[in-house]
């Protein structure tokens, strides 16, 4: 009895081993799969502590880079709260998403995401520091961004990027853009009328996509285009959320709508 006790408890031992042994065996290729899980959950710091743990076991596979890069960029955007401490945290984050997008890049430079999200990344780490590291990495911004679409012509997010991208080149007017080359150097040219047609491009591949109508309708009002504005704000709130930052989008529309009445 003694005997059968004992290998009864060593097979219980041995059983509770392999299956700890089976969930620490997790490839990176499963990691990255669980990642996938939490991010369609919105769970973003779950997804992104999942897409490194892939990468602590495959530091060069790919698609764990430009996910933890989008992680990254995910996290820090919905960082809440304001002041100094803030803002070196999200810096820290957008600087993490920069170098594992590079790194991503190293390993597959033919492939849209790695390009697109070094080109979000370093944008929101720039609009951080001064007014010439953002002039400075404006081209290069852009070139990432119109990468991405040479790579993937369907590639909604890097069209919406590129919109963006044109209408804060051309909110830089006449006198301060001469004023800015004088001081730090020439400065990228963009147009509203790019602008719009970047972002309808964003909405015609993605409708659903709040973004897109969001900053579609900033640039209409940057053209005084109210009436097309007040549409693309109001289509904002009626779209379903599909994303964790769309809530927080949405309130940016309402607030865009309050705008527009106060002008009417």
């Amino acid at each position: 009895m003694l005997k059968n006790g004992l290998r009864l408890f060593f097979a219980v031992i041995l059983s509770l081993f392999f299956l700890t042994g089976v969930t620490l065996a997790q490839s990176a290729e499963e990691l990255i799969k669980n990642g996938d899980v939490f991010y369609a959950k919105w769970e973003d710091q779950n997804a992104l502590n999942e897409y490194l743990k892939a990468l602590q076991l495959e530091p060069k596979n790919y698609e764990a880079l430009w996910k933890a890069a989008r992680g990254y960029v995910d996290v820090a955007d919905l960082l809440s709260g304001s002041g100094k401490e803030v803002d070196k945290k999200k810096f820290e984050m957008y600087g993490q998403a920069v170098e594992l997008a590079r790194r991503a890049i190293q390993v597959n430079p033919n492939d849209t995401w790695g390009h697109f999200f070094l080109s979000a990344a370093l944008g929101k780490k720039v609009l951080l520091q001064g007014k010439k590291e953002q002039i400075d990495a404006s081209k290069l911004i852009k070139a990432e961004i119109e990468k991405a679409i040479e790579l993937d012509p369907k590639n909604d997010l890097a069209y919406h990027a590129l919109g963006r991208w044109h209408r804060r080149m051309a909110e830089i007017g006449g006198a301060k853009r001469a004023l800015g080359s004088l001081i730090y150097g020439s400065i990228p040219k963009g147009s509203f009328e790019e602008s719009e047609k970047y972002l309808q491009k964003a909405v015609e591949l993605n409708p659903e996509y709040i973004n897109h109508h969001l900053e579609l309708g900033r640039t209409y009002v940057a053209m005084k285009k109210y009436d097309q504005a007040e549409a693309e704000f109001n289509k904002c709130l009626t779209l379903p959320e599909t994303s964790s930052k769309d809530k927080l989008l949405k309130e940016e529309a309402r607030q865009e709508l309050n705008k527009l009445n106060k002008k009417s």
